[in-house]
């Protein structure tokens, strides 16, 4: 466990400078700074202070139980527009290529589709939210407009399609990740 970083998120999370915080517990901001880059270790009850000040304690600082974050929010949203293909994709869980599921918002502009991917394992699943879309696997298409879902097994080259004339947006959720 590196307890500077640990620190450093703790403090940043209670809104905290490095000075405020070295202020609150009667240290120097350098010493904080150096806690907090894991270049020197402070004591125990130079911890304890620390802690107090951060609003925990030992026990639940040095909990080794990862807080799994639960609702995500507009600034958490990771997007990559292709003009190309007329395309924006938006990353709304960070980090979801580690998880089981993959959840991702397509945005098509009138004539625009996503990039073909591969076969694979698992497992797609996806909800229109607006327009019209078609859904190509392999040599079939498939079309789904607003309120309408699709799901399938990503055995063939798989893609979407905008087949409206206006701009479509689908809620895709891929097992396991694979954008």
């Amino acid at each position: 466990m590196k307890i500077g970083e640990k620190i450093k998120r703790l403090r940043i999370l209670n809104g905290l400078t490095q000075e405020e915080l070295a202020d609150r517990c009667e240290l120097t901001k350098g010493f904080i700074s150096q806690v907090e880059r894991d270049l020197t270790s402070p004591s125990i009850a130079t911890l304890v202070d620390i802690l107090e000040s951060l609003g925990t304690n030992l026990r639940d600082f040095f909990n080794d139980r990862v807080q799994e974050k639960v609702v995500f929010k507009a600034d958490d949203i990771f997007t990559k527009e292709d003009n190309t293909l007329l395309h924006r994709i938006d990353w709304i869980v960070p980090n979801a290529q580690k998880n089981m599921m993959e959840p991702i918002l397509v945005t098509l502009d009138q004539g625009g589709s996503t990039s073909p991917q591969d076969p694979h394992e698992g497992e797609e699943f996806g909800y229109v939210l607006k327009g019209h879309i078609y859904i190509h696997l392999g040599t079939q298409k498939h079309k789904a407009s607003t309120a309408e879902c699709f799901y399938f097994k990503p055995n063939v080259v798989h893609y979407l399609t905008n087949a409206g004339k206006s701009k479509a947006k689908v809620l895709w959720v891929s097992t396991p990740p694979s954008f």
